[in-house]
């Protein structure tokens, strides 16, 4: 299913949108904001988004309009990013597109035959990326960036704030979120408990409380858990 996000200050506009995107038969999901604070707050992942760019009301001063909406997006250090399409009135602002990464650049009025085209082209560009398979994460350290192949990781371990990485090598830990590295590795790595991310390559054994790892290590297995990590494991072992 893509996942898909209007973010548009006028309220004819979103629905406008919403029917064009149903109009395409494509198994979505969306989901409407009218502010960027709207979109922020909401913290939900998005694979696409139509922004505008001259949106209103955002209560932050560096979050004036849309395209410091998509600089905010683009800033982040870890999980997914969207595909950005702009819908806009104004042609001024092309360029600046090209800076924040924009998938495509859509004039209003909308052209329902090009809305088409390059809605095709945005959901063609998911489902490829999604069918192929990170081999590394990249990790903010100390204001430098480190990248950690994937193969290193037997599982990751929520604390507080933080994530420690449990490494063939030792443990390494940095500020994130644990349900953003589930959504950004998802296929690879499962949930096994609210705790625990665990790397799929490594899963030696399991029964209905406990996974074992190959490096010995046992991991609580959660009784909500268990149904999904048995159908993802066998996904992913298949």
């Amino acid at each position: 299913m893509i996942r898909i996000a209007i973010c548009d200050d006028e309220k004819n506009i979103r629905l406008y949108l919403s029917r064009l995107i149903k109009k395409q038969n494509i198994d979505c999901m969306i989901a409407e904001y009218a502010h960027p604070d709207d979109f922020l707050s909401a913290h939900r992942e998005a694979d696409l988004l139509f922004l505008d760019i001259r949106l209103s009301g955002s209560g932050r001063k560096d979050i004036s309009n849309g395209m410091d909406l998509a600089k905010e997006i683009r800033s982040r250090e870890s999980g997914p990013q969207p595909l950005i399409i702009f819908v806009t009135g104004y042609d001024s602002y092309v360029f600046d597109a090209f800076d924040v990464g924009a998938f495509q650049y859509l004039m209003k009025p909308i052209d329902e035959d090009k809305f088409a085209d390059v809605f095709r082209r945005a959901v063609k560009e998911i489902l490829d990326n999604a069918g192929k398979r990170k081999t590394s994460l990249t990790v903010s350290l100390a204001g430098t960036r480190k990248i950690i192949p994937l193969e290193q990781i037997y599982y990751m371990e929520s604390h507080g704030h933080k994530i420690v990485l449990h490494l063939k090598d030792g443990t390494l830990e940095y500020y994130g979120k644990i349900g953003t590295m589930e959504q950004e590795l998802q296929g690879q790595f499962c949930r096994i408990h609210k705790g625990y991310l665990v790397n799929l390559s490594y899963v030696e054994s399991y029964d209905r409380t406990e996974v074992t790892l190959t490096s010995g290590r046992r991991l609580n297995l959660s009784k909500y858990k268990y149904d999904s990590f048995v159908k993802m494991h066998l996904q992913f072992i298949s």
